[in-house]
């Protein structure tokens, strides 16, 4: 039985998913919203094959942590052990998504990781946005979502995954991640245009670098370090 709990969570991720599409992040059936629920370990998540354009509440499965589906016979998203993957791992995360926005799709085809290139990139993330390497045959023969959930969380080895909340997956698409399913909405959004200035930036500078870390330290730091003074109380 679907709780009242669940219920709410199924619309989160409805109204998530859907923020995505208005904000031409995903297109046709490409692209999906998780989040998890901590206290039932239950994640809600986009169905598989659901077109954006005709998407409701009911278009979302409910799975458990090993990949059980709650929601009797429906199917959910492919991505889904990749996502699961992820929840096992970043303990603190409430909510993933898989986007297709056309600019860091572009960085993650290219394979390169998109640095940090100027302030807007420092304002919300804490250096270079990781490229990860590109999946072996091995694993990409084999349980192809669950390894590509493996291969961002060993590209993130030595890195805070709360202070950089995107992955690039080579030759493939970005990954992000957040508190919850509206928090990842905006990740994916802050992704795409610091993706989309970057490779302006590039056009006109083909061999610029990184700022310095002491400006990366102050954008980033003021708005979410520990004596953030950014906004209001």
């Amino acid at each position: 039985m679907i709780t009242n709990k669940l219920k709410i969570l199924k619309e989160k991720v409805y109204r998530a998913n859907i923020k995505l599409y208005k904000n031409r992040l995903v297109f046709g059936t490409f692209g999906n919203v998780s989040v998890i629920g901590r206290d039932s370990k239950i994640v809600a998540i986009k169905l598989s094959g659901v077109d954006y354009s005709e998407l409701s509440p009911k278009d979302v499965a409910l799975v458990d942590l090993n990949g059980n589906i709650i929601d009797s016979n429906i199917n959910p998203s492919s991505d889904t052990k990749t996502h699961l993957e992820l929840y096992k791992v970043f303990g603190n995360i409430g909510g993933v998504a898989h986007t297709y926005s056309r600019y860091a799709t572009a960085w993650s085809q290219a394979r390169k990781p998109i640095p940090c290139l100027g302030t807007t990139h420092a304002d919300y993330f804490y250096g270079d946005i990781p490229c990860t390497y590109i999946i072996s045959d091995k694993y990409s023969s084999s349980d192809y979502e669950l390894e590509t959930g493996k291969l961002i969380i060993d590209t993130f080895k030595d890195i805070d995954y709360h202070h950089i909340k995107a992955c690039l997956i080579a030759s493939h698409r970005p990954f992000t991640w957040g508190e919850d399913a509206m928090d990842v909405v905006d990740v994916s959004i802050f992704l795409e245009e610091i993706a989309y200035i970057a490779s302006l930036s590039i056009l006109i500078d083909p061999f610029l670098i990184s700022i310095k870390q002491t400006i990366i330290n102050k954008h980033y730091l003021r708005k979410h370090g520990k004596n953030t003074y950014y906004g209001q109380k």
